[in-house]
């Protein structure tokens, strides 16, 4: 069934970077464990450090999973906008190329969700 355009669509998205004063939005997916259904998203300042975002953000925010405590967080994986991605922890996220709503996934090899369900 064919749609006619009844005119020009002007609405602006409401998630624009200069809407989070300053801020910007950081999304992150932890592979393989699905007690978190859904990408988690954090508004974070860009100039926020890497190993800062992992202890002061990640850590805290995936504490109450089982898998949490086994984390090597040397040898975890990862992505960014889902390419390959070795992040610098003593760098800001910006200088990691971590910009308004990057999308992050970790991925933390030999942990695969609660009782290894994730196969």
């Amino acid at each position: 069934m064919p749609v006619t355009a009844i005119g020009a669509y002007d609405a602006q998205p409401l998630d624009r970077q200069e809407n989070f004063h300053g801020l910007q939005l950081v999304y992150l997916c932890w592979e393989k464990h699905l007690m978190f259904c859904a990408p988690l998203t954090f508004p974070l300042p860009p100039a926020m450090l890497f190993g800062d975002f992992i202890e002061q953000v990640v850590k805290p925010a995936i504490a109450q999973h089982p898998d949490t405590a086994r984390i090597d967080f040397g040898q975890a994986l990862w992505r960014l906008n889902d390419r390959p991605f070795t992040p610098d922890n003593g760098a800001s996220l910006i200088a990691n190329g971590i910009d308004h709503k990057s999308l992050l996934h970790l991925n933390t090899p030999g942990l695969n969700g609660i009782a290894g369900s994730f196969n």
